[in-house]
């Protein structure tokens, strides 16, 4: 079910956001889709997402601005159902965007910190 994840961290400005983790902190930028998505590797244990800021976001260094995701190694809609079956409640549909090639739903734990799940449709 779960094969992977990182923390997704909001920024404002993705090149500041880039410069610092990588030229400041040292880690290595592994993928970086323009001012959408850049990926971080922190070792052989953790990645790091740094995404832009969207209305639906917490502004960045707010509570629920840095978020656990995810990865999926099997279909996000069987996954969220049986989650769901357990007691967790998702915070609306699955968003899937075809072009970008990925599904997410999002929910949070028991004391409200921000967790999503993410199935890559197709390969980066």
């Amino acid at each position: 079910m779960i094969a992977g994840g990182n923390a997704t961290i909001y920024v404002e400005d993705m090149d500041r956001a880039v410069d610092f983790y990588v030229a400041t902190l040292g880690l290595a930028l592994e993928q970086r889709w323009g001012n959408h998505w850049a990926q971080l590797k922190a070792g052989s244990g953790m990645t790091i997402g740094l995404h832009p800021r969207s209305a639906q976001a917490p502004p960045p260094g707010t509570p629920g601005s840095i978020s656990v995701g995810f990865l999926l190694d099997e279909p996000i809609d069987d996954v969220v159902k049986r989650l769901a079956r357990k007691g967790v409640a998702f915070r609306g549909p699955v968003v899937s965007d075809a072009k970008a090639g990925i599904a997410l739903a999002f929910f949070g734990d028991p004391d409200g910190n921000s967790l999503y799940l993410c199935e890559l449709k197709r390969a980066f």
